[in-house]
C-alpha cells in the first residue's frame, strides 16, 4: 500500500504495533493480513487464518450475503457487529469499523475492532457516520498516528511534549471532524483516507 512518502511504512508499522485487532481481507473477504492483536483476540495462528474467510469465523454464519458486501465495499466505510469465534471454541462480540480501498487494482477491506466482549457486556452503539469532507491538522495526524501505534494518551503527551489534556482534545477534534466514535475507528479512517497518516 503506497500512497505518498512515508504512507507504507507508517502503515505497516501502524497494523503491526497496534493494539488494536485489524485484519485485511480481500474482495472474496478472505484474511490477507492480520495484526498480533487480531490473532491474539482470538487465538489463531496467522498460518490458519491467511486465505480463510472472515465470515467462517462469524457465529451463526456471515452478517452479509454475497451482494450486500459488494455494496458495503463500493460505499467505502462501513461499520458492524459480529460475534466471531475463537480457536479454543468460545466467542467475543466485536463491534469493528472497516474502510475499503482499491490497491494496485485489488480491492481490499482494512477491518479495526472498535471494541470487544466477551461476557454479554454491551459494545458501544453504532452510529452513522459522515465520511466526507474531513481533514486532519498535522499535530492532529501526528497525534492520531502514535495512537495507532498503539500509544496511551500519557505517552503521546510525552513524546510529543505537549500536556496530556492537550492530547486530549487533540483526539476529541480529530474524532468530530472525522466523524469517528472512538480512537479505533478514528484510526481506521485515518490510514486509509485520501491523505493517510503520512
Amino acid at each position: 500500500m503506497t500512497r505518498g512518502d512515508g504512507w507504507s511504512g507508517l502503515f505497516a508499522t501502524a497494523f503491526t504495533q497496534s493494539r488494536n485487532a485489524m485484519a485485511l481481507v480481500d474482495e472474496e473477504r478472505r484474511h490477507v493480513r492480520v495484526n498480533g492483536a487480531y490473532l491474539q483476540l482470538l487465538g489463531y495462528r496467522r498460518d490458519a487464518l491467511i486465505g480463510r474467510p472472515i465470515h467462517r469465523l462469524v457465529a451463526g454464519g456471515p452478517n452479509a450475503s454475497a451482494e450486500e458486501w459488494a455494496r458495503a465495499i463500493a460505499r467505502g466505510r462501513f461499520d458492524g457487529e459480529a460475534e466471531l469465534i475463537c480457536a479454543q471454541g468460545g466467542t467475543v462480540k466485536v463491534a469493528w469499523g472497516a474502510s475499503a480501498e482499491t490497491v494496485t487494482g485489488r480491492p481490499l477491506v482494512l477491518f479495526v475492532a472498535l471494541s470487544t466482549s466477551r461476557r454479554g457486556r454491551p459494545t458501544r452503539d453504532r452510529a452513522s457516520v459522515d465520511t466526507t469532507g474531513w481533514a486532519l491538522s498535522t499535530r492532529q495526524r501526528e497525534v492520531v498516528g502514535l495512537v495507532a501505534l498503539g500509544h496511551t494518551g500519557r505517552e503521546i503527551a510525552d513524546e510529543l511534549h505537549i500536556a496530556h489534556d492537550t492530547v486530549r482534545t487533540h483526539l476529541r477534534n480529530a474524532m468530530a471532524a472525522a466523524g469517528a466514535r472512538s480512537r479505533a475507528h478514528l484510526v481506521a479512517k485515518a490510514l486509509t483516507s485520501e491523505g493517510g497518516l503520512g
